[in-house]
């Protein structure tokens, strides 16, 4: 009899995700608080353009789309500078930063779509985080480009392992509290921050930043290093107290009972070989190959954090090891053993494996949990008539209720008559067939 019971929990752990884990995934609930200045001022620009989307379509089709865009354009910055140092064409700057912009508002409408058309999920919250970890390492790579940053390579380095350990923290201090938060100045600011700079570039060519600033001797790029180091210690002056003292959890620990420093092991492993391989390389790894080498622990970085963010959602131990640590460990291991392998091959070898990996890995969970929810990722049956308009007043991705499909609140309907108080149901949908705008 153990046996079997054995065999069958070996089955149900097959997957990336354990059948406990799906289960409490059906539990979870998303939370989010948001002081962000410029939030406020889009509502209006992402109602009217959710508003242009038909009800056929899928919000994670909205958010794929996005990243692809954000990708490809981030990629052509990459491709006329790929060591950031070289100047980039104007008209590549404009297209990133239209490429941005376009990821931006694809972002933020994606849960207002889900909330029209009746499809809030779980899937929706790990998706839409997913896409973000990646467009964080191409978002990063562009910037550098765009201002020539690879003329201060360590400044390049410093810049974008930062960029995903911050990503990283702001999960890890969600896994903590159990509600994700966005401050003053946060990600809307800074992809408008990057959609500017960008667009300095295209009015004065990205030559610009190696001009010092008059009556000085501080070039441009100076201002620019200054002002993303400020904006690194506000972030972790504000995330580091959260992570610390505001567990969720039995005595102050995480929301899966661990303890509140337990993720920054997978961060160190993330790190720690980045900083260790650049400098020992005999063949200066780094500074010959930067973007390739950024982009490829850039994905391991992701990969991470989309773990986390499943420990998170499922209140589940989040493990140390990861598959995608083997690239990091080859190049590493190279390096011990005197570089039998060029390392400049084995770079572009463990690229390519951890892009797919990051790849694999995303579309295995997220089929699971199609599955597990009886739902499909990129279409929808629509389940209301079109016209349903949902009030969106102080939300970005549907504030915190983007992911819900559940809620203990008393609603009405906003199809039927005033007064009328249902008791929502598990599918956002009563006997009427019209759709919950939830307060």
């Amino acid at each position: 009899m153990s046996g079997v019971l054995q065999e069958q929990e070996a089955a149900v752990n097959m997957g990336q995700l354990s059948d406990v884990q799906l289960r409490r995934l059906d539990l979870h609930e998303y939370s989010c608080a948001s002081s962000s200045l410029m939030d406020p001022l889009m509502q209006k620009w992402w109602c009217w353009l959710v508003e242009q989307c038909p009800p056929t379509l899928a919000p994670n089709l909205i958010t794929i789309t996005g990243l692809i865009i954000n990708i490809i354009t981030s990629l052509l910055l990459v491709y006329y500078s790929p060591d950031a140092k070289h100047e980039v064409p104007r008209w590549a700057c404009l297209l990133c930063a239209l490429g941005l912009f376009i990821y931006q508002s694809l972002d933020a409408i994606d849960g207002k779509q889900a909330r029209r058309t009746g499809t809030s999920s779980p899937l929706g919250e790990l998706f839409d985080h997913g896409c973000d970890s990646l467009s964080t390492v191409f978002v990063s790579l562009g910037v550098c480009c765009s201002v020539r940053l690879g003329t201060h390579p360590y400044w390049m380095f410093f810049q974008c392992m930062m960029a995903v350990t911050l990503f990283y923290c702001a999960h890890w201090q969600t896994y903590v509290s159990g509600t994700l938060r966005f401050g003053y100045v946060d990600v809307t600011e800074a992809q408008f921050g990057v959609i500017a700079i960008h667009l300095i570039s295209v009015i004065f060519g990205s030559g610009f930043w190696s001009l010092k600033i008059p009556g000085t001797q501080i070039e441009f790029i100076n201002v620019y290093i200054m002002v993303g180091v400020l904006q690194l210690l506000i972030c972790l002056w504000t995330t580091i107290p959260i992570i610390l003292w505001s567990g969720a959890g039995r005595n102050g620990s995480t929301v899966a009972g661990t303890s509140v420093l337990s993720p920054v092991v997978p961060l160190l492993y993330i790190l720690v070989p980045a900083i260790l391989i650049a400098w020992k390389s005999p063949e200066d790894l780094y500074l010959q190959n930067p973007t390739i080498y950024l982009l490829t622990f850039g994905c391991v970085s992701a990969r991470v954090t989309n773990r986390l963010v499943v420990a998170h959602m499922t209140k589940s131990e989040m493990a140390y090891s990861d598959a995608s640590l083997f690239g990091p460990a080859a190049l590493f291991l190279n390096q011990y053993i005197n570089c039998p392998i060029p390392e400049n091959f084995l770079l572009y070898v463990v690229c390519v494996y951890v892009i797919y990996d990051v790849i694999k890995y995303c579309r295995e969970v997220c089929l699971e949990i199609c599955s597990h929810l009886h739902i499909k990722l990129f279409t929808i049956v629509p389940k209301c008539p079109q016209g349903t308009k949902f009030s969106s007043a102080a939300e970005k991705n549907g504030s915190s209720t983007k992911y819900n499909t559940r809620s203990k609140k008393l609603t009405f309907c906003c199809l039927c008559r005033p007064g009328q108080q249902t008791k929502p149901s598990t599918h956002s949908v009563h006997s009427c067939t019209h759709l919950y705008a939830y307060i």
